[in-house]
Formats: structure tokens, C-alpha cells, sequence
């Protein structure tokens, strides 16, 4: 099984490299669901590191539906991540009612080849998940990022499940959402072949300029956990 690792850093990068992640995602602002990282991260990472890399093409926080603006500025970050030796883009797009915006989708996906494309959880905010995964299958995704529709992975593993077990030839189901060291055996054992993670703790920063947060980092040690689980 394969594992994917959702970085917002160097520092988490690193760490997922180091650990024997086989991929990582890199967004930014994992507490809003991620956006696009920025270039000096996207150069850092692909010039120093040799792990493979997907990038979130995602223009701003909120909901899936954008305006042509957008769509353009999320066009040429494929082209700029495309340049700058990135493996793979996950994107996506959906309309006003929820439903997957067909025409705009496609025409991410066609830009992004040759590199794979994974539709990401928007998905889980489709009304007829059954319905938009054909969708996705005649557009040429490569896979679905996807909680089953759940906050979870585990809580949505029946509609996992069911879309896996009847599409796994024609599209790559990587289950995403909540998958730790506890129960990442769970989807090797319902026969995924990868999973999504950010593998993740949180740190407090002390005195900074907004007085005292907290950072996520993807944590070495968890990973390996979860490489343990699954291997």
C-alpha cells in the first residue's frame, strides 16, 4: 500500500521524506482545507528533494465554485508547477448545485497531462457520489481524494467501499480523512491501495507577533507508524 503525506512545510516534507513516505501533497493552510503553496515552497521542495511530489491547485479557501478569474490563476500554477518538476496535480472544480463542473475539470486535467490527476474532497460535497465518479472516470482523473462523504475515512468506509470495490480498475479510490497509526490497517485490509495523510502534530510557537498558536507538522514518528501498518 501506498502512502501519501499532506505537507504544509519544508520542515514536513523533510519529514515524510525522511520517514519513507512514498508521496506527499504540498498545500498551504491545512486548517481551511489547503490552498495552493507558494513558489518559494514549490522550488524549495522539488529542487531539494527526491520524493515524489503532487501540488493542490487551489486558489483560495471556502467553497469549490470559482469564478473565471480564479479559474485562470488556477491554471497557471499547473503550468508553473508542470515547470517546476512537480509528479502530479490535484484540483478540481464543482458548480453552483454541488455537482462537478465537467467542462472546466477536463480542461485542468488536459493541462496537467502528462502528469496524473486526483480529483480532491470536493468530491465529498457531491449529492450522488455514484453519478460524479463516472464523471470523473470519462474526464481521465487518475483518482479521487476522498473521506466517503464522512468527517472521516473510517466514518464514510461503507461508500469508500462500495465506490472501490466496483470502479477500482477504471480510478485510483485514496482514502483520505482522519487516517492515523489506529486504523490505518483498516483500508490495506479493505483492499486500497493508498492512502492520504498528513501524519500530523501540532506544536505550540510562544510569543510571537498575535501572542501564542500552534503549527502543524507532519511528524516523522507517525509516519513511520502508519508505514508499519500498511507494509
Amino acid at each position: 500500500m501506498l502512502l501519501e503525506v499532506c505537507v504544509n512545510s519544508f520542515e514536513s516534507a523533510i519529514n515524510a521524506e525522511k520517514a519513507g513516505a512514498d508521496r506527499i501533497e504540498i498545500c498551504s493552510e491545512l486548517n481551511v482545507g489547503g490552498i495552493t503553496p507558494s513558489y518559494g515552497l514549490l522550488k524549495l521542495i522539488t529542487s531539494k528533494l527526491t520524493i515524489d511530489t503532487f501540488v493542490l491547485i487551489r486558489p483560495r479557501s471556502g467553497n469549490f465554485v470559482y469564478s473565471e478569474q480564479e479559474f485562470q490563476i488556477m491554471k497557471e500554477n499547473i503550468l508553473l508547477s508542470k515547470k517546476m518538476g512537480c509528479k502530479g496535480i490535484v484540483s478540481g472544480i464543482l458548480n453552483i448545485d454541488n455537482t462537478i463542473d465537467e467542462k472546466r475539470t477536463k480542461e485542468l486535467i488536459g493541462l496537467s497531462s502528462p502528469l496524473p490527476f486526483t480529483f480532491h474532497r470536493a468530491f465529498d460535497l457531491v449529492k450522488k457520489p455514484e453519478i460524479e465518479i463516472q464523471k470523473l472516470i470519462q474526464l481521465g482523473a487518475n483518482r479521487v481524494l476522498t473521506s466517503g462523504k464522512a468527517m472521516t475515512a473510517e466514518k464514510g468506509l461503507k461508500l469508500l467501499k462500495e465506490i472501490n470495490k466496483k470502479h477500482h480498475k477504471n480510478i485510483i479510490i485514496l482514502p483520505g480523512g482522519g487516517i492515523s497509526p489506529l486504523n490505518a490497517k483498516l483500508f490495506k485490509d479493505q483492499g486500497f491501495l493508498e492512502i492520504h495523510s498528513s501524519a500530523s502534530k501540532k506544536i505550540n510557537i510562544e510569543n510571537n507577533y498575535f501572542g501564542n498558536a500552534t503549527q502543524t507538522i507532519s511528524d516523522s514518528s507517525i509516519i513511520k507508524k502508519i508505514i508499519t501498518q500498511i507494509r
